[in-house]
């Protein structure tokens, strides 16, 4: 089996195993593993290079997210120093604002007396570098790479209000913007720790992967003798026993023994597989049943578990079109703030006022533009929205095409792993004349009983759902390559595989039918007699049925892609009430199917899990890869369905929708404010005696942040 078409060959192969019922259980996942590691560990090198490139780009994302680049705890401590600055700027602010005499005026107390404004000076001074500073190194790096943004927009009005409000302490003509400087820079600080904040909750969410490692492991040395070490001591090439129930502490290649792995709580897939020596184990996956003994590959930060969180990390860094559009507009309030302040100078001037007064409304107008509320617009519903998305299990590596999911107008599923289990359930029972079906059931599964393959879990899980009552094993042994025989009742009981019952006397049009749809039948004997025959297939998901149906009544095509026969696609689509079906489609042609589909001029999304869904998962204007890595060419998904739950895609679209329509309510209100306020701080309405003071702008731009940061709050799942 090659590692290429993985999954693809998987499928055919469960036409192999109707031969073999013995080997029914090696056919399943032979490679995903080879592939996750591989995969995982090409995309943390690719992206470790992109991330590089962005910080050069985009200097003041540098200073004031510091998001985790260096690691969890670098973005814990960036959080704790805003959090600290703004706590400690917010109690300097409360005497700032008591000592302003624009505030007195304001509330109409006058608690002056002598050098007040110089104790004023001083708590603004402190304020303007501890609570300023991130602003103004931010603004520095910015301009630095000819990129002004948020950063240069926020440390111009901050310089300008401090410069002008201290000008005023030491003799110039006009009022004092200090309380104005403290608010803003609390409220910058303020708005920058609930973003780094809810990033970080999100990142929470992932290290709690962390937690899936075993704190010790059984070290082996050269005579096999045992010492309890704890994981992270564990070098390559060490030697580790892992006893049948642990989990497995790192990655690495079984040397001996084999058992049943249970890799759900890494990779979504349901069913235990089956692993033999020089197969490869995940860290953080369950050994179910033999005791293995395995030789450590990957430790640290090479592991698969350590690669899924770098990719999350990175998930919550991609930037949005729409944060960079607030970027962007940043830039050109950056430059509108220096030309109305100039303009507003000159015009004042030539107007006959004395240059107080004109250098004042230029200071208003200046430190007006400074949009708290835009710089706030997208970041805190990004926030939001990455913890809402990472509480949901949905991972957003890609936020640009994530915006547009809302677009989207056609779901492409493939089939095997994404509306399918991945494991058997059984759908048909054929009874040999004399017998019944529920009879035929019980002897199955009760012989079944005490095996961990697929096939058999899939009979005992049926006869459980009906409530049957299993009998007793007296004798139990396998025929290799064959089946199972056992003893139960006194009585020789048989579940084996097509090739041993060639020569007798069944329906073989029936069993023909079943295998044509995919199904994989065996044989149920008692005292060497035929029963009947149990058919078996891959169940298709109760939620990828409830997903296709939200889907049509958002009147979202739902398209099915497989690579599997016409029969077994058909039959799996009439289940879910699919229409539209592309089966036995070669992987490379995947990616061509999609093409075509969006040559019809629908935005299509593409639902896979496979490293053979990988291609269409890139051209598809939103890529969806199903499962926290089964074998998921991670690199070409825009978004991971954590879950494996087909339900996830319509929440996704949902999301999308909210969070877009979120931000553009944001940006107006930020903006608005902007356009109510620059003109009349500018005094366009001075002739009807209308001038806009310092106090009532910043009360306005107050208010237009905290309605953001409610509105970014009320974004719910």
């Amino acid at each position: 089996m090659t590692d290429n078409n993985g999954k693809n060959h998987d499928t055919e192969g469960s036409k192999d195993t109707h031969n073999d019922h013995g080997g029914h259980h090696d056919h399943n996942h032979a490679s995903h593993e080879d592939h996750q590691e591989h995969h995982l560990h090409h995309d943390h090198d690719r992206h470790g290079s992109e991330h590089d490139h962005h910080h050069e780009d985009d200097g003041h994302h540098d200073q004031h997210e510091g998001h985790g680049h260096h690691g969890h705890h670098d973005h814990g401590d960036m959080v704790s120093d805003f959090k600290k600055r703004f706590y400690i700027s917010l109690i300097v602010t409360i005497p700032i604002l008591i000592l302003s005499p624009m505030i007195q005026d304001f509330i109409g107390v006058d608690w002056r007396f002598p050098s007040d404004q110089y104790i004023l000076f001083a708590l603004a001074t402190f304020t303007f570098f501890y609570g300023g500073w991130p602003f103004i190194t931010g603004g520095i790096s910015e301009l630095k790479g000819k990129n002004p943004g948020m950063m240069t927009l926020i440390g111009l009005a901050i310089l300008v209000a401090y410069g002008y409000s201290s000008l005023t302490v030491f003799g110039w003509e006009g009022n004092d913007f200090f309380w104005e400087l403290a608010t803003l820079i609390d409220i910058m600080l303020l708005g920058h720790w609930i973003e780094m904040r809810s990033v970080m909750g999100a990142s929470n969410a992932l290290e709690e992967l962390v937690k899936l490692m075993p704190a010790e492991a059984h070290k082996l040395d050269e005579n096999d003798d045992v010492t309890d070490v704890p994981t992270s001591e564990l070098q390559h090439d060490d030697k580790v026993l892992i006893k049948p129930g642990e989990k497995i502490p790192v990655d690495g290649t079984i040397f001996e023994g084999n058992s049943a792995i249970d890799e759900s709580m890494l990779t979504g897939e349901s069913v235990p597989i089956e692993k033999n020596n020089g197969d490869e184990v995940i860290g953080g996956s369950v050994n179910k049943e033999g005791s293995i003994k395995v030789t450590v590959e990957k430790t640290g930060k090479d592991s698969y578990l350590s690669q899924v969180i770098t990719l999350v990390r990175e998930a919550q860094e991609s930037k949005s079109k729409t944060q960079d559009l607030t970027n962007r507009a940043a830039k050109w309030l950056f430059y509108i703030a220096l030309a109305s302040g100039f303009i507003t100078l000159f015009i004042w001037l030539m107007l006959g006022y004395s240059f107080d007064v004109a250098l004042e409304r230029m200071v208003t107008v200046m430190v007006i533009t400074c949009p708290h509320a835009l710089g706030l617009a997208a970041p805190l519903v990004i926030a939001v929205s990455t913890s809402i998305s990472a509480k949901k299990g949905l991972l957003i590596r890609n936020r640009a095409n994530f915006e547009g999911a809302r677009n989207v107008n056609a779901v492409v599923f493939d089939k095997t792993g994404t509306l399918t289990k991945g494991e058997f359930g059984v759908t048909n029972i054929v009874s040999q004349e004399g017998y019944n079906e529920n009879d035929i059931l019980t002897w199955a599964a009760s012989l079944e009983q005490n095996s961990e393959h697929p096939i058999a879990s899939g009979i005992v899980s049926s006869a459980n759902e009906k409530d049957f009552d299993l009998k007793k094993i007296e004798e139990f042994s396998s025929i290799t390559g064959k089946g199972i025989e056992g003893k139960i009742d006194g009585r020789k009981v048989n579940v084996v595989s097509p090739g041993y019952v060639e020569d007798m006397d069944y329906d073989r049009e029936q069993f023909e039918k079943l295998s044509e749809e995919g199904k994989t039948v065996v044989f149920v004997l008692v005292d060497d007699e035929l029963t009947g025959m149990v058919a078996l297939a891959d169940m298709v998901r109760e939620t990828a049925k409830e997903a296709v149906a939200s889907l049509k009544d958002e009147e979202i095509h739902s398209i099915m892609l497989t690579g599997d026969n016409q029969k077994v696609a058909d039959w799996v689509a009439k289940q879910l009430g699919i229409d539209e079906v592309y089966a036995e489609v070669l992987p490379d042609d995947k990616a061509n199917q999609v093409k075509t589909i969006k040559e019809k001029g629908w935005k299509v999304a593409m639902t896979g899990d496979g490293v053979n869904d990988a291609p269409a998962l890139a051209t598809a204007d939103l890529g969806i890869a199903i499962g926290a890595g089964t074998d998921v060419a991670m690199e070409s998904a825009d978004v991971v369905l954590v879950k494996s739950n087909p339900k996830d895609v319509v929440s996704l679209m949902e999301l999308s929708h909210k969070t877009y329509r979120k931000m553009i309510q944001n940006l107006w209100w930020a903006a608005g404010y902007n356009i109510v306020a620059i003109p009349l701080a500018a005094g366009v309405l001075a002739p009807i005696g209308i001038v806009l003071s310092p106090a009532v702008g910043a009360v306005l731009m107050s208010l237009s942040t905290i309605i953001v940061a409610i509105n970014a709050k009320l974004l719910k799942a």
